[in-house]
């Protein structure tokens, strides 16, 4: 941490998924059969249809042990003083491997998890609440959480929700994701790309 840096523990005052499907010009099938077999194979998944081989194997395969995303936990949200630099309230998650990334949230976001890291519990449910108390009654979980992408010092999320046997993706701003993930007592992952541009050592 640079000598004109210091952070403190934050108090807590206030498509289409058909496209290109076919097209496939620099692969030639040895037969006509072989061709319309290959497009009913296609269709077969996308419709529900009955899994290949492949495609069992994959799903017997361990969740995130691909080398794409790694487990990560938070460890704090901070406020960050900088000298000629305005304040700024940090999240801070951390890999099994010491790298720690900070990620610039707003104040109410901030207040959502530290409540969440602290088991607070409001006298009425704020947002975070509510949106689990929401998601629970309709007998909707969250899976996991994905920090799957940085873009011009952006970082952007995925909540996959589970709804019996089906699965939700959406989209959300890593603090709200992280909110909810502290909720539901989910899993946060981060893309290795973005540990490998953002990630330092713990005592940074």
């Amino acid at each position: 941490m640079r000598d004109d840096e210091r952070k403190r523990p934050f108090d807590e005052d206030p498509d289409d998924e058909f496209e290109d499907l076919f097209d496939d010009d620099d692969f030639e099938f040895e037969s006509e059969e072989a061709e319309l077999e290959e497009i009913e194979a296609q269709l077969q998944r996308l419709l529900g249809g009955e899994p290949t081989s492949s495609e069992l194997d994959e799903r017997a395969a361990p969740r995130f042990e691909r080398g794409r995303e790694l487990e990560v936990r938070v460890t704090g949200v901070y406020e960050r003083i900088e000298h000629g630099q305005l304040r700024a309230l940090l999240v801070q998650v951390r890999d099994n491997y010491g790298r720690t990334v900070p990620i610039v949230i707003g104040p109410f976001e901030a207040h959502a998890i530290v409540s969440a890291l602290n088991d607070d519990t409001p006298p009425r449910p704020m947002t975070h609440d509510l949106t689990r108390n929401i998601l629970t009654r309709l007998g909707v979980s969250i899976d996991r959480v994905v920090i799957d992408d940085l873009w011009q010092g952006t970082f952007y999320a995925k909540i996959y929700l589970l709804h019996g046997d089906e699965e939700i993706e959406i989209d959300s701003r890593p603090s709200d994701a992280i909110a909810l993930a502290l909720r539901f007592r989910a899993p946060i992952y981060m893309a290795e790309s973005v540990l490998e541009a953002e990630g330092q050592p713990e005592d940074y």
